[in-house]
């Protein structure tokens, strides 16, 4: 069989696999053990593929990955993530959709100290949003804006998917969690500017309400006591790995540690929710690891049968830009978002895109924050968005499902707005990775 057979006959099995509800992970070390199979010389080859994929697992670079994960945790279950959801409720008053723009800007926040874009989502939704649909908003102005803040979070650092994609990339992941700053900010600006207006043109949609009005010191004192400390923790773990202080994992265990001590300080950590928090990030962490460890030997196979130097060779003899390139992974991208969840799409697309990126010189950084910006919109997109089935699990039942995929629409939209400005002006995620390495 040629390359492109065998590339259709592999990918059609794990296709089945994967539609038949087999975990991502397992659907990916069962392709690949019958590969090694036949490609590695039978039972022989197995210990070769184990061998790959445990130097995979054990890669210092990962690292960050439980420790952002734990900030996160730490955050939800002490409840220090609700004062501070509390401090935004008292600081922002008289904006048309206020709740939703406490949900956006709250999230924001989170999102500089949680690694996780569920946890983003399913608190916000937990919290706000029967507050929001008591108060009369429109189901679209309530789950909306929270499932495309959450959304963000895989942008903003520290992003535990970033990590995980910068390792199987290998690419810079100091580059790619400083270059979603940017884009990440960008969202959350045009996301506020969207429900402002909406709510403006629409107050029925988000119908105004009165709220005790707390002034001078008592207004701000919430967000001093319990936001500024989670930006500077935010702050310590970018300005460390940037400026070459600390390496990411350094840094990660820095922000953990002070994710710890803050939430010490308040009096919110207990035994209990400690222990809930190292279990929530072992649960994810254990499962990221079985992810790298297929997604390693799956790439290895691959080169085996041929169709990672079939596909880029095929590419390259078309005579295409750069631009035209990434242009439709790009948008293959955008289409898998739709059917399949993010890491599925990094362990298909990645031992093909990689070889192309490096063939056309493409810099790594930029490409990998248009990864991440589609990624970010699959996260979003009907019907199998990540994000969408986690708020359909929060939201009671008065949201319909059909209201959970239009309210997010608009979202989308203005993520693809992004993900063209980033294309067409490449400094927007390359210019603040090279000015804080400077």
């Amino acid at each position: 069989m040629i390359w492109w057979q065998l590339t259709l006959l592999i990918f059609g099995a794990l296709s089945l696999l994967l539609l038949s509800g087999i975990p991502v992970a397992f659907a990916f070390i069962t392709i690949n053990i019958a590969g090694g199979l036949v490609y590695l010389g039978g039972m022989d080859g197995l210990p070769q593929l184990a061998r790959s994929g445990m130097s995979a697992i054990t890669n210092f670079s990962l690292t960050p990955i439980p420790f952002f994960l734990l900030m996160g945790e730490l955050l939800l279950h002490t409840g220090v993530a609700m004062k501070a959801i509390d401090a935004f409720d008292g600081l922002i008053s008289r904006v048309p959709g206020r709740l939703a723009v406490i949900a956006v800007v709250a999230g924001t926040v989170f999102s500089a100290i949680s690694g996780s874009t569920v946890a983003t989502t399913a608190l916000l939704g937990s919290v706000l949003l029967p507050q929001m649909l008591a108060r009369g908003y429109h189901p679209h102005m309530g789950v909306g804006p929270i499932m495309a803040i959450g959304g963000v979070d895989a942008l903003i650092p520290p992003s535990a998917i970033t990590v995980l994609f910068g390792s199987l990339a290998s690419i810079s992941v100091s580059g790619l969690l400083m270059g979603g700053v940017v884009p990440g900010i960008m969202l959350s600006v045009l996301f506020v500017g969207y429900i402002i207006f909406k709510a403006w043109r629409h107050p029925e949609m988000a119908p105004s309400f009165e709220t005790q009005r707390l002034r001078g010191w008592q207004r701000w004192r919430p967000v001093v006591v319990y936001v500024s400390p989670l930006v500077g923790i935010f702050l310590v773990v970018i300005v460390a790995m940037t400026r070459g202080w600390a390496t990411p994992t350094e840094s990660a265990a820095i922000g953990a540690l002070a994710t710890v001590a803050v939430c010490a300080l308040y009096r919110s950590l207990t035994l209990k929710n400690l222990a809930q928090a190292l279990l929530g990030t072992a649960a994810v962490s254990g499962m990221i690891l079985f992810i790298i460890f297929g997604a390693t030997t799956f790439s290895q196979i691959l080169v085996f049968t041929g169709a990672t130097n079939g596909m880029v060779n095929l590419i390259q003899g078309q005579g295409f830009s750069a631009g035209t390139v990434i242009v439709v992974m790009m948008l293959i991208l955008l289409v898998l978002g739709c059917f399949l969840d993010q890491v599925a799409i990094m362990l298909i697309t990645l031992p093909f895109f990689m070889p192309i990126v490096q063939q056309y010189g493409i810099d790594p950084v930029w490409f990998g924050i248009l990864f991440m910006i589609c990624m970010q919109l699959g996260l979003l997109t009907p019907p199998f968005g990540t994000l969408l089935f986690t708020m359909r699990s929060v939201a009671p039942a008065s949201v319909t499902t059909l209201d959970i995929y239009r309210a997010v629409l608009p979202y989308v939209g203005f993520g693809l707005l992004v993900l063209v400005l980033v294309f067409y002006f490449p400094a927007l995620a390359t210019w603040l990775p090279a000015a804080m390495s400077r």
